[in-house]
């Protein structure tokens, strides 16, 4: 029997879509080992489920010193980008209710992922809700490319990137579709950031690993300008950031493939 060049599994998970694409043959304990994954850090930290452990803490039912080992490392693992970011990433809500969703979608990715090389595969794209981790190659040695929608219009390709060794994680956060979902920072909010430029609506960050790629992404649609040069200064980044006025910052890796 030929072997497939490509295997997918997609299911849903944190009210988003999750994909999984293996070249070649899928593990057969893949599809359920990942979803496993994404469905445990679901139920222990969505506000949207009332029995969950965040929804328990949120109300103040539930002190987060007295709450699970995994939640209480989830939040200083939110506080401590809080500090690297300088405010600009934050796991409270303007109400002051904690909300871990920042951390929690990349932590299910990168658990994901060490579930399938502990099963053997080696050649895969994870895609949950438009923020990527890759690992290896596509048939043939051909690079994992992600690409990168356009905020004007959601049926188009604003650029692409393409994954290597160095940049195997890419997010993206925008408003797009979600709306004003991020809390925007000091002079920030509002039309324009800190530096007099129209304030971004669409951040794509290609990282290391996918929790710096999706917190950093998070932390410059908030931060503007100011978080995007302290974001080049302290991580080896590729990003691109699109304006309310319809401009773009680009570092190198996305100024050559638009």
């Amino acid at each position: 029997m030929t072997q497939p060049e490509l295997t997918r599994h997609v299911f849903m998970a944190m009210g988003t879509g999750v994909s999984l694409t293996v070249a070649g043959s899928m593990p057969e304990e893949a599809p359920d080992a990942v979803e496993a994954v994404f469905r445990s850090l679901d139920d222990r930290f969505s506000l949207y489920k009332p029995e969950s452990e965040a929804t328990a803490v949120a109300r103040r039912v539930l002190p987060v010193e007295h709450s699970s080992r995994e939640f209480q490392s989830a939040m200083a693992r939110a506080e401590l980008w809080r500090t690297l970011t300088q405010g600009a990433f934050r796991a409270h809500r303007p109400d002051g209710s904690i909300d871990l969703s920042g951390v929690i979608k990349a932590l299910a990715i990168a658990r994901a992922g060490e579930v399938l090389a502990s099963l053997g595969a080696h050649d895969w794209c994870l895609n949950a809700g438009g923020d990527v981790l890759t690992s290896g190659s596509q048939p043939g040695g051909m690079p994992w490319v992600v690409g990168v929608v356009d905020p004007t219009d959601r049926q188009s390709l604003l650029t692409q990137f393409t994954c290597d060794p160095a940049y195997p994680a890419v997010a993206t956060s925008g408003v797009a579709e979600r709306g004003e979902h991020v809390w925007r920072v000091g002079e920030a909010r509002g039309d324009v950031d800190r530096l007099g430029g129209a304030q971004f609506v669409q951040v794509t960050v290609a990282a290391a690993d996918i929790m710096t790629a999706d917190v950093l992404a998070t932390a410059i649609l908030s931060g503007g300008q100011v978080t995007l040069e302290l974001a080049l200064q302290q991580w080896p980044l590729q990003v691109i950031a699109a304006d309310s006025a319809g401009g773009f910052l680009a570092t190198e890796a996305f100024r050559t493939s638009t």
